[in-house]
């Protein structure tokens, strides 16, 4: 395994984009104070996941980024690639060529990617760690760090040689699986509170889970109930609309007979007014009769009462001298007054007749009318109250 190419494209001093080409073997930078030959060691380092600003030789991360010149603007991202040959499959990673990019924005951003596809920071760590060529691997002594070494003590000289060893990988791996196990401690204990606590509310919950079902069980049995009452009744009302269609075509039919009985009883109504109306003037003409024959009735019992009073003063008279007239005239007067008397008789006993069937008809006529009258009545409150 060995680095292959170096891309920088906005990098410190490295505005513009520059491709380092790494062969196997001991590569040299050269070059004059200030030309970026630290930038390549701090890129390299930036691109394996450097987090700390003073380690790249800065105030905040953010100045890695091309600040401009005079003649030339200040960019607004850095972005580091570093090419890596895995023929050896050094790298647990089935590539034989691994490309690990680095991106920084000016607003604080960062992503990473590993052969173009987006990944984290710890997987890029996780990748590097297996190789010994972490950003925790002291693989890149910088300006100042040899004499470190030198000067180390006892303990950080044991780092150095675990870390050579391959130890240290190891050592972060079991202090990660101890943070992660005190975490699921400190889980385990929550869900043991927990579980102690739902345990005490499991009787309360019961007896309402208990409750619960119960009062499931009566609102099925009452919703069930409703539904036989709402069908019962569905039932009724469906009876109750037939019979009031029944009883409504019947009270039409009643109302159509009533009308046709009306419209008789007004045909009626006419009809005996129409003979009303006829027999009034013989009724009228029966009555002037009825009164001049009852006149000449007095006058013929008058003037005969006055022939009887003649004749009984003359029979008491006797044989004294007749001044007076012919007592057969008087007779013969007598016999056509009785004559007149009797046909005046006759006269008013047909007239009487007469009068009388008027007054019949008359009364039967009023009777009818009256009980059409009735009828009609009748018919017209039955309608009215069909309506």
């Amino acid at each position: 395994m060995h680095l292959k190419s170096l891309t920088l494209r906005g990098f410190k001093s490295f505005a513009s984009s520059t491709t380092l080409r790494l062969e196997p073997g001991i590569t040299c930078v050269v070059g004059p104070n200030g030309s970026g030959k630290s930038n390549v060691v701090d890129a390299l380092a930036w691109v394996m996941g450097e987090q700390g600003a003073k380690s790249l030789r800065g105030g905040k991360m953010e100045d890695v980024i091309f600040a401009g010149t005079a003649g030339r603007p200040a960019l607004g991202r850095a972005e580091v690639v570093l090419t890596i040959d895995n023929t050896d499959g050094a790298l647990p990673i089935e590539y034989s060529e691994v490309t690990i990019s680095r991106t920084m924005f000016r607003n604080g951003g960062s992503e990473y990617a590993i052969n173009g596809q987006a990944c984290r920071l710890l997987d890029v760590q996780e990748l590097l760690s297996d190789s010994g060529i972490g950003r925790e691997m002291h693989v890149i002594v910088g300006q100042g760090q040899l004499d470190a070494v030198l000067s180390a003590t006892p303990d950080d000289r044991r780092g150095f040689v675990e870390e050579a060893a391959g130890v240290l990988k190891h050592r972060k791996r079991k202090e990660k699986a101890l943070r992660k196990l005190e975490a699921m401690q400190a889980n385990l204990t929550r869900v043991q509170d927990l579980t102690a606590e739902l345990r005490r509310q499991l009787g309360p919950l019961g007896r309402q889970a208990e409750l619960a079902r119960k009062a499931a069980t009566i609102q099925a049995d009452l919703r069930d109930s409703r539904l036989r009452v709402l069908a019962d009744e569905l039932v009724q009302a469906k009876s109750s609309l037939e019979q009031e269609v029944a009883d409504e075509t019947a009270l039409k039919a009643r109302q159509a007979e009533l009308a046709r009985e009306l419209e008789r009883a007004r045909a009626a109504e006419s009809r005996l007014e129409a003979e009303v109306a006829q027999v009034a003037p013989r009724l009228a003409q029966a009555s002037d009769a009825w009164y001049r024959l009852s006149g000449l009735r007095e006058r013929v019992r008058g003037t005969a009462s006055l022939a009887s009073e003649r004749a009984r003063h003359l029979s008491a008279a006797g044989e004294a001298p007749r001044s007076g007239r012919d007592p057969d005239e008087l007779e013969q007067e007598a016999a056509a007054v009785r004559e007149q008397e009797a046909e005046l008789e006759e006269q008013i006993a047909a007239a009487r007749e007469a009068l009388d069937d008027a007054l019949e008809t008359r009364r039967a006529a009023e009777e009818a009318a009256e009980a059409e009258e009735r009828r009609l009545a009748a018919a017209v409150r039955a309608n009215a109250d069909r309506r």
